[in-house]
């Protein structure tokens, strides 16, 4: 069955779905765009990999505070005496491990020569989090808007903080921006709501050169159907980051007409 909302499911964003929504969609972009561009391109699916060594980073073990509980402690008498005999105990601290990331994305190659045409970024929560996956990515960021490759970045996570742009534009739940490296630093970006299906995309190539469509509102829908989110989803559960009291109307209302829900009590 396809994904009950118009647009982008907010219930996808969860820590215990996104990883795998993220790798399943990027395959799905890929397989939906190869048709239309073979056999002068090809869609590639890339790997950016990392580590977190920042406050992000994982912890091994935890203060066991139990330890020290229940111990008889010496009087003062009693360390007096002996303050000249003591020998030092551990202390027991916990160390900081790097955590090895990887984030799949796409490029667009030339077969010919080889060369990137256009990359296409799908963004995770730590692209948007501060820390090193933010720094990781705004890297690469920086690397392709000052090249002559195209960048298609589809923003699908209300959390966290956008990626930099100016300009009017109205603050927006999901983003995706298409920059074409002839026409920076203007770009076009799409605002998207819980209510907005995401419009079919033309996927620049060279310039001249006829654009393959991409269909993300299908894909998502078949994402979810292929994947059995519906069987693993709670529709009752409180969403995080929480949303407006408009959208959390939308969204109560859109829930009870789909049978996804009983109560409005969120």
């Amino acid at each position: 069955m396809p994904s009950p909302f118009p647009g982008m499911n907010p219930y996808l964003e969860t820590p215990q779905l996104w990883s795998e929504f993220h790798s399943r969609l990027i395959v799905a972009i890929a397989d939906s765009l190869n048709p239309q561009i073979l056999p002068k391109y090809r869609a590639a699916v890339e790997r950016r990999i990392y580590e977190m060594s920042d406050g992000e980073s994982v912890l091994v073990g935890i203060p066991d505070v139990s330890v020290t509980q229940g111990i008889n402690r010496p009087s003062q008498d009693e360390i007096s005496s002996n303050i000249g005999t003591l020998t030092p105990q551990p202390t027991i601290v916990t160390l900081p491990i790097p955590e090895e990331v990887r984030e799949s994305y796409l490029e667009i190659r030339e077969i010919e020569t080889g060369l990137v045409v256009t990359v296409i970024e799908l963004l995770s929560p730590k692209n948007k989090k501060s820390g090193s996956g933010r720094i990781a990515y705004e890297t690469k960021r920086q690397q392709v808007l000052r090249s002559l490759t195209h960048l298609v970045e589809i923003d699908l996570l209300r959390a966290g903080t956008p990626m930099a742009m100016r300009g009017q534009f109205a603050p927006s739940l999901y983003r995706i921006l298409i920059s074409l490296a002839d026409q920076r630093p203007r770009a076009n970006l799409y605002s998207l709501s819980l209510q907005t299906p995401i419009p079919i995309l033309k996927v620049p190539l060279r310039k001249g050169e006829n654009e393959p469509t991409l269909d993300l509102q299908r894909l998502i829908h078949e994402v979810y159907d292929r994947a059995g989110f519906a069987f693993v989803i709670d529709y009752n559960r409180l969403l995080s980051p929480r949303l407006t009291q408009a959208d959390q109307i939308w969204l109560t209302e859109h829930l009870k007409s789909q049978n996804l829900i009983n109560s409005s009590d969120y």
